[in-house]
């Protein structure tokens, strides 16, 4: 965990790719989305809508560039902050940003500590969590036939991380 005074408070989540996904960490071949709430003022243009297997995804995605970078943004609650956490098609969600071509995964939450060493403001980039969200499928694998085995162990991306780390550093 690195934490970083900021001037609104965060957390980030630098999710891993499947193996055999090549990392390009903050080169700007890669394709970075970014999940956050719909309370995020979206920066980019134009909404995008993709279809998935998996069902309706929260939103329709808004792509660009932003500083040089390929971005997709996904407002994770939808617009207007309508869907529980309970409720997201977190499997749409995904599946369209991968049809998006994004390789990379960023999900930012505002978020509160009781840590004293943590005020309002700092922002934190998480190496674990834990997900308290119930009543919701997290998983691909659920139907027969398809059984799959997915560790948990190292949920995020230590060299995405560190660039995002990084960056916000750079950037105060």
């Amino acid at each position: 965990r690195k934490a970083i005074r900021s001037t609104n408070s965060a957390s980030l989540s630098c999710f891993s790719r499947p193996s055999g996904m090549r990392l390009r960490g903050c080169d700007s071949s890669s394709r970075i989305s970014a999940f956050a709430s719909s309370r995020v003022s979206p920066w980019l243009s134009p909404r995008v809508s993709v279809a998935s297997p998996w069902g309706r995804p929260s939103d329709e995605l808004l792509v660009g560039l932003l500083e040089g970078q390929r971005c997709v943004f996904l407002p994770r609650h939808g617009g207007g902050h309508r869907i529980p956490p309970s409720d997201l098609n977190s499997r749409a969600n995904i599946d369209v940003l991968k049809r998006m071509g994004v390789t990379e995964l960023i999900s930012l939450s505002a978020c509160g500590s009781l840590r004293e060493n943590l005020p309002p403001g700092t922002f934190v980039i998480v190496d674990q969590f834990i997900d308290r969200t119930k009543h919701r499928i997290d998983t691909f694998f659920d139907e027969e036939g398809l059984v799959a085995h997915v560790s948990r162990a190292d949920p995020t991306d230590a060299a995405l991380s560190k660039c995002l780390a990084d960056s916000a550093q750079r950037t105060g």
